[in-house]
């Protein structure tokens, strides 16, 4: 089991080599890089923008609630998780200045890739495979802003770093008295899987998986797209000390989701073979979704 949990020693090999792996980025393409510059899609993806406003106008705490209830019970299909991730090759992001046309499938084997040639855990591995197949939403008929994008807190005050803050304007708990204090209907500590999150496939797919992943695997599905949070220090308060040792593998996880779309494109015919033997290890043939 061991190999499956948090590991101090294997942690901080991963934090060391993930702290080269933007410079490795850098020095390997001619022309620096720069991820998630929503000032810059303002002009060139104005989509972004667009997604963002729809996404912070509707993501409710009552819509939430009723997301999970609509998905919760894993009744909508019967798939094997190749399957699905070829499925998911219909969808691109609106949420995302930096995948442009680049398909889910390709971004997927991107980011695996990147762990595997680095050493990290299988479960690592296929944990940056699979991080991104709740978007699986969107071909059950869910708009964009209910399936991708940043996730934040609902209940409670939208912090100042949430990206396009300004659309919250015309969300409706934005002006509640009790969701518009900086706990709301939380408590600090209380704990980050006690509070509910604007419903993307980030909460689908950790539903998902919960009966075939580690706690750290889940909690990197659970909580990538949380950018306020692991990448500028918000929603502190939520956090127990268990939740800070699973931030630290979010943390490296990061580097290979985020920097890895600049990689080149890898061959999936080739790499078909390995990743579905990988899936194997952990999931069943066909699962619920």
């Amino acid at each position: 089991m061991n190999g499956l949990y948090l590991d101090e020693r294997r942690l901080t090999e991963a934090a060391k080599v993930t702290n080269a792996w933007e410079s490795y980025v850098h020095e390997k393409y001619a022309t620096p890089v720069e991820f998630r510059d929503y000032n810059k899609a303002l002009s060139i993806q104005p989509e972004v923008a667009r997604f963002y406003k729809a996404n912070h106008e509707n993501q409710t705490l009552e819509h939430v609630l009723a997301m999970k209830k609509r998905y919760g019970q894993l009744d909508k299909a019967w798939m094997g998780v190749w399957e699905t991730l070829e499925i998911l090759n219909g969808l691109v992001d609106d949420s995302d200045p930096d995948m442009g046309d680049v398909t889910q499938i390709t971004h997927a084997l991107q980011a695996a890739e990147a762990a595997r040639r680095e050493g990290l855990p299988r479960w690592f591995i296929l944990t940056a495979l699979i991080h991104d197949m709740g978007k699986l939403l969107y071909f059950f008929g869910e708009q964009q802003w209910t399936v991708v994008g940043d996730t934040f807190p609902v209940g409670c005050r939208f912090a100042d770093n949430i990206v396009h803050r300004e659309y919250f304007a015309n969300n409706p708990d934005f002006y509640d008295k009790i969701y518009s204090t900086e706990y709301g209907i939380y408590s600090p500590q209380c704990g980050i899987d006690n509070v509910h999150l604007s419903y993307g496939h980030d909460e689908y797919m950790y539903q998902v998986c919960q009966k075939y992943l580690p706690p750290e695997a889940l909690f990197i599905i659970r909580y990538h797209s949380f950018f306020a949070c692991h990448c500028d220090g918000e929603y502190d308060w939520i956090m127990t000390d268990s939740d800070r040792e699973k931030l630290e593998w979010l943390k490296v996880f990061m580097r290979y989701d985020v920097c890895s779309k600049a990689t080149p494109e890898p061959d999936v015919q080739e790499l078909k073979p390995f990743y579905q033997a990988l899936i194997a290890e952990f999931f069943p043939p066909k699962i619920r979704w």
